[in-house]
């Protein structure tokens, strides 16, 4: 339970949703073997549905990890180029591995880094960006992501809910406090911030979608 929807309304939604087979169930199971994060399977089909509205060409990924989401991503779109950052060698050379045999290496290119230090020395608009990194650092992050995202893109962030947490001080852990103050940071910038309109959904571990507004020419005569 992750204190975000009902149990029985997330097994029903996990239970309704296609399974996987092939590659994709594979890196399910070495993430749960392995116990590496990946995205939940609603929030899977949500970037799949997203991506195939959107139809983005160039999009940024914050967070490899095995790369099960920018698969994801990538399979949803026809020539989509995705760049995605990872500070973990191991998590890359992993990736690396599955991309390749997805027949995505040629579409899909990791960073290796900190993303704070990577995404400022980025020079290229994105039409959409996944942020699935170090959720105490959305923050750091989000200048240089509003900034790399063109006009009409989408910013989607991952684990805005964080188990329950940022919703509720009942189910807070005192070591996630700090984790949990930087999220309802985040959440409440990206609500009020001009560039940005955004919605929260209680969908997985809590997902955020941020429309990036095009810019009024108010000196129109």
């Amino acid at each position: 339970m992750n204190n975000i929807v009902n149990e029985a309304v997330e097994s029903y939604i996990r239970d309704v949703l296609p399974k996987n087979d092939g590659l994709l169930k594979e890196m399910e199971t070495y993430a749960e073997e392995n116990h590496v994060p990946i995205i939940h399977p609603e929030v899977a089909k949500l970037l799949e549905v997203l991506t195939k509205i959107q139809k983005p060409q160039q999009l940024l990924e914050v967070g490899t990890a095995i790369g099960y989401s920018a698969i994801v991503l990538c399979s949803a779109t026809e020539e989509g180029q995705l760049i995605s950052i990872e500070r973990r060698e191991d998590m890359i050379e992993k990736a690396e591995s599955f991309i390749h045999r997805a027949g995505l290496e040629n579409q899909i290119h990791i960073l290796h880094g900190n993303a704070e230090d990577v995404l400022p020395t980025i020079d290229q608009k994105f039409d959409m960006i996944f942020l699935d990194a170090a959720k105490g650092q959305y923050m750091e992050f989000l200048a240089s992501c509003i900034h790399l995202l063109r006009e009409g893109g989408v910013l989607i962030s991952d684990n805005v809910l964080y188990k329950g947490m940022v919703a509720s001080n009942e189910y807070v852990i005192r070591r996630k406090k700090t984790i949990v103050k930087r999220m309802r940071t985040y959440l409440d910038y990206i609500m009020d911030h001009p560039s940005l309109t955004s919605c929260l959904l209680p969908v997985g571990d809590g997902v955020a979608i941020s429309y990036k507004n095009k810019e009024v020419n108010l000196c129109k005569k």
